[in-house]
């Protein structure tokens, strides 16, 4: 996974259009973004949500402190975008392999949402910001409040029911749950009433239904709305809709990754490439790249994604909701003051 941000970074300090006379100056200027970033992406993929939702907050409000000068919307655009992909796809493996993903869920989440993504990136070329701040902003105050009211309790792992304690959860063994079609190494099985039984890597096991099909489709076609908007939305509405659902919170948010990261690759698309479908859009411009600054922090978004997992697995639930709720309480207060011109 390291080889990915590896061959980024050669390609960008060999090929990419930077201003003249850089020297090692350049390159180092903004090293310290790759401790941000590595912070920053370790607490999105670990809550499940979309990088920009920390990321752009902080390019905003702490990088003028510490770099003494401010960034452009195009810019803020371009680096959230190119750190994020990288972060999303890492973190998304990292969870596959560590068998946290669902990937039916995933995959019905992901065609739901697909129209509403294009829809609210075709919209934002032409919606006033401050209008699309404020109404995240009372969005991410709402899931908030139905985080901490939902009910996480409902399913803690347990220890799978086998009789060699060495044994890999990896579907191999008769007395654990086997699916041919399984992405990583979890043992998944589904019975013939719905409850599925899924097993990762280090032998918990989960139970739980796929049911609450028509509140996830409501949430996370309206978070992909937002997400087409400005990068993130999809992962942090749609959460809410696994947990209220009764899906074992460490599942939601390996499931949930996936359906972030597909999700912001194809807004990240219509971003680049959509701009000519919509009179007057903006579009991006790779030449005017701030390179010395994802040259870091795209190794930073990777390290972050791989880290997730564990940390995911090593808090328990409570911990997570009073986070994750602190933490879209946070982002609401700071997109209100985006909307007022308060920054």
């Amino acid at each position: 996974m390291f080889l990915a941000p590896l061959l980024f970074v050669v390609g960008v300090y060999t090929i990419a259009p930077t201003p003249t006379d850089t020297g090692a100056g350049y390159w180092f200027e903004y090293w310290w973004l790759c401790i941000a970033f590595v912070i920053g992406a370790t607490i999105v993929n670990t809550v499940g949500i979309s990088g920009s939702a920390l990321f752009v907050p902080f390019l905003i409000f702490i990088f003028p402190l510490l770099a003494g000068e401010t960034l452009t919307p195009e810019t803020l655009v371009k680096v959230g975008l190119i750190s994020e992909s990288f972060g999303l796809s890492s973190s998304a493996l990292a969870f596959i392999q560590y068998g946290l993903v669902d990937r039916r869920l995933a995959l019905s989440l992901v065609l739901g949402s697909v129209p509403f993504v294009i829809a609210g990136a075709l919209l934002s070329f032409v919606i006033p910001e401050p209008l699309f701040h404020a109404l995240l902003g009372i969005a991410l105050l709402a899931a908030s409040y139905l985080l901490f009211k939902a009910d996480l309790g409902h399913e803690d792992p347990g220890e799978a029911d086998d009789s060699d304690p060495n044994v890999s959860a990896d579907g191999g063994d008769a007395t654990l749950p086997d699916d041919a079609n399984k992405l990583g190494p979890a043992g998944v099985e589904t019975a013939d009433n719905g409850t599925v039984t899924r097993v990762d890597r280090d032998g918990n096991d989960y139970d739980y239904t796929r049911g609450g099909y028509l509140e996830r489709f409501a949430n996370y076609g309206i978070g992909g709305i937002f997400q087409g908007l400005a990068g993130f939305g999809v992962g942090e509405l749609g959460i809410i809709s696994m947990l209220r659902t009764e899906v074992p919170v460490r599942v939601a948010i390996g499931t949930n990754h996936i359906v972030v990261a597909l999700t912001a690759v194809l807004a990240s698309l219509v971003h680049v490439f959509g701009g000519g479908l919509v009179p007057g859009a903006h579009s991006i411009d790779l030449a005017s790249t701030p390179w010395n600054m994802v040259v870091w922090t795209v190794p930073a978004t990777v390290t972050g994604g791989q880290i997730a997992p564990y940390v995911s697995t090593a808090l328990d639930t409570g911990t997570i909701k009073k986070f994750v709720g602190g933490l879209f309480a946070v982002i609401a207060a700071a997109l209100f003051l985006m909307a007022t011109g308060g920054f």
